[in-house]
């Protein structure tokens, strides 16, 4: 009995000796790792760029779809067999140039005996004029001579305009777009004779919001450009502002003038014009790419004395890769254009 005491008593003392030996043995560890400094400290290389006071235009872009300068529709003024045809699609006409004749033939005798019974009419009137000054001729007489010249010019006149009205000459110079009848065929009065586009200049009409309508007035430069000729830009001048809204759109009609001279521009083609609505000076302006969105809060980074620092900035204009900074960033910062992405609040840097 007292052997296994004994031996119980030895084991306990063993392992108390082995606790103490582990105790200190850790303890000089944890004071050897307390006691050694960090030789690894984490820097980012930067890129930065200092704030300087800028400017900026705000622009909005619209689209809208092009239009001759004139697009005429001709018809006949009278009915009648077609007589003449002047032109074919694709001919240039110039302004008062003949299109078409309408029973010239009928009109042109009409009108000649109108001008026979005017020119007798005429003569018989001075003739009972002579006769009544040598009181041969009653006044009753010669007023009933009076009257019948005055028919006679009357019903000349009606016979030029119903000439006129026969031969269709365009109103504008332009192109012949479409020719609608042929030699020989009868028309009614109203029938579609031509079309005649005039693509000199070229107007296009745009949408533009009511809250950007303001910004726009009447000669204003726009430039414009064109989905057939995307690497081209055309100069534009504001012809008109709308005071009325469209009432299913709540926009208004703005309509822009642009100038054609080689005719590339055709009718019905999609055009892009950018709109200044204003010219803003000495504002803070940095690249669009350097703000970070973080859950809907914008950040960008500054370096200050080797360090980084998070501002929370407010956006204004953007036009193009720049956008104006309202509020978190000042003229003279040093904002980080390079390595932004891979920096926090407080981390240190280093500018490249």
């Amino acid at each position: 009995m007292q052997k296994l005491i004994f031996q119980v008593c030895g084991v306990l003392l063993a392992v108390s000796l082995l606790v103490i030996q582990m105790g200190c043995s850790n303890g000089e560890a944890s004071e050897t790792a307390t006691n050694v400094p960090s030789t690894n400290e984490y820097v980012v290389k930067v890129k930065v760029e200092k704030i300087a006071p800028a400017a900026i235009t705000d622009t909005i872009m619209l689209p809208g779809e092009t239009e001759a300068m004139y697009d005429v529709a001709l018809a006949a003024e009278q009915e009648g067999l077609i007589e003449w045809v002047g032109v074919t699609e694709g001919d240039s006409v110039k302004e008062a140039g003949e299109i078409v004749r309408i029973d010239l033939k009928a009109l042109t005798a009409v009108k000649d005996r109108a001008e026979a019974n005017l020119k007798m009419k005429r003569h018989q009137l001075n003739r009972r004029k002579k006769l009544y000054d040598g009181n041969v001729l009653s006044q009753e007489e010669l007023e009933r001579a009076e009257t019948e010249f005055t028919v006679a010019k009357t019903n000349l006149q009606e016979a030029e305009v119903n000439y006129e009205h026969g031969i269709v000459v365009s109103p504008v110079s332009g192109i012949v777009n479409k020719v609608n009848v042929d030699p020989g065929e009868y028309v009614s009065k109203g029938a579609a004779i031509a079309n005649i586009v005039n693509v000199d200049q070229i107007k296009i009409t745009f949408n533009v919001p009511e809250m950007d309508v303001r910004f726009l007035s009447k000669g204003q430069d726009a430039p414009v450009v064109f989905d057939a000729y995307p690497n081209e830009k055309w100069s534009g001048v504001v012809d008109f502002v709308a005071w009325k809204a469209d009432p299913a759109t709540r926009t208004f009609p703005v309509r822009i003038i642009v100038k054609n001279d080689d005719g590339r521009i055709r009718p019905g083609m999609i055009a892009r014009a950018s709109f200044v609505r204003r010219a803003l000076n000495d504002i803070v302006s940095v690249p669009l790419f350097s703000i970070i969105d973080k859950g809907g809060e914008r950040i960008a980074f500054v370096e200050k004395d080797g360090v980084a620092q998070a501002r929370t900035v407010t956006l204004g204009v953007i036009n193009g890769d720049k956008v104006q900074v309202l509020a978190g960033l000042n003229v003279g910062d040093h904002l980080i254009i390079a390595g932004h992405r891979e920096v926090e609040d407080g981390v240190k840097v280093e500018v490249r």
